[in-house]
């Protein structure tokens, strides 16, 4: 499953989205919105906007995962619009039967997000 959505990422409710009938590990992880400081300012929020389609280039890197490692599942979002410091902006979540791949896949899973080409992010400071 892939999403880029506006709606806050509820921890609680999103180990609901993956499947686990084969997995002997599930991994998520959550990267969060932080203030960074700079000459501008400190970071107040982010935004994040589409610039191309971002559900097909999520579903491309769930797909290089699932190629790469013997997976069970794959559940990438990405927040878009204003995101607070503080805030999820995104989530890998992997099961795979060993940890291994669940770590190796999750981690190549992250850095994918973070050059997708088909996202904008702009920092606003405060």
């Amino acid at each position: 499953m892939v999403c880029f959505s506006s709606d806050l990422i509820d921890p609680s409710r999103v180990y609901d989205l993956i499947g686990k009938e084969a997995a002997g590990s599930v991994l998520f992880h959550f990267a969060v919105a932080k203030a960074m400081g700079s000459q501008q300012g400190i970071t107040s929020h982010i935004t994040y906007q589409p610039n191309g389609n971002v559900e097909q280039n999520l579903e491309d890197i769930a797909g290089e995962m699932k190629k790469k490692w013997k997976l069970t599942d794959v559940v990438l979002i990405r927040r878009q619009g204003t995101v607070e410091v503080g805030e999820i902006i995104s989530l890998v979540a992997v099961s795979a039967p060993g940890s291994e791949a669940a770590f190796a896949a999750c981690s190549h899973g992250l850095a994918r997000l973070k050059q997708m080409p088909t996202i904008i992010k702009t920092e606003i400071y405060s």
